[in-house]
C-alpha cells in the first residue's frame, strides 16, 4: 500500500468536511453551546457531560458523509 494513496484519500474525506458541517448546523451549534456552558462554570469539565449532543452530531455527519466514511 503506498503512502500516497493514504494521503490522498485523507484530502477527499477532509474535502467533503465543510459540506458536512454545513448539513448539520443545528447539531454542531448545540455541542458547542453545551460545551461552553460546561466549561464555563468553576468546575472542571467532565467526560461525558455533553454526550447526546455529541451523538446526534456524529449521527448528523454520519448521514452527511454517507456510509462508506463512517
Amino acid at each position: 500500500m503506498s503512502g500516497r494513496g493514504v494521503w490522498l484519500r485523507a484530502r477527499a474525506r477532509l474535502r467533503r468536511f465543510p459540506a458536512a458541517l454545513a448539513a448539520c448546523g443545528d447539531q454542531a451549534a448545540a455541542y458547542g453551546r453545551c460545551v461552553a456552558a460546561a466549561a464555563a462554570g468553576p468546575a472542571e469539565l467532565r467526560r461525558d457531560a455533553c454526550l447526546e449532543e455529541f451523538r446526534a452530531l456524529r449521527e448528523c455527519f454520519a448521514r452527511a458523509v454517507g456510509p462508506r466514511l463512517c
